[in-house]
């Protein structure tokens, strides 16, 4: 298939005929997720930070890896220090600037080649605690410049240590 006839299929088509859409969208600048230029936190040649565009939460955010890796296992233990530590900063961040109660981190790389990223899902204090939290239904992004200004302001103060 041609990258146009592979831009019309879903994220789930490609990953189940084993393309990785996150690669196929930064090969084709955006070509499966569409701009997501609003959504983004910090980037460099690591790791790439982002809001989820359907979040679980307000601040629902993602660390994805640049190069493609399957999962954990398979990224070097200089990527996977560096995804720890950003997620452990930007749960800091988004607990003070959503006033959230928690912010749970999870990896699922699920499907024949899904691209290796971690999610950090708030949880709130009227919300129910556990792990029905990893599975709230999808919201529609609601982009707040004030915070997002803030959390790149803070993450871009972190990456200088």
């Amino acid at each position: 298939m041609t990258k146009e006839e592979l831009l019309k299929l879903s994220p789930g088509e490609l990953t189940d005929m084993g393309i990785c859409p996150t690669c196929l969208n930064r090969e084709t600048n955006g070509g499966v997720f569409g701009d997501e230029s609003n959504l983004k936190l910090y980037t460099d040649r690591d790791i790439d930070c982002l809001f989820v565009p359907n979040p679980r939460a307000p601040g629902h955010m993602m660390i994805s890896t640049m190069k493609h890796y399957h999962d954990m296992s398979e990224a070097p233990d200089r990527i996977n220090t560096k995804i720890i530590r950003f997620s452990k900063q930007f749960m800091k961040i988004i607990k003070d600037v959503y006033k959230c109660e928690r912010v749970y981190l999870c990896t699922m790389c699920d499907g024949q080649n899904n691209h290796y990223h971690v999610q950090l899902i708030p949880r709130y204090s009227y919300e129910e605690r556990g792990s029905k939290n990893f599975v709230k239904p999808r919201q529609k992004y609601v982009y707040d410049e004030e915070k997002i200004t803030e959390i790149r302001k803070r993450i871009q103060q972190f990456a200088k240590k």
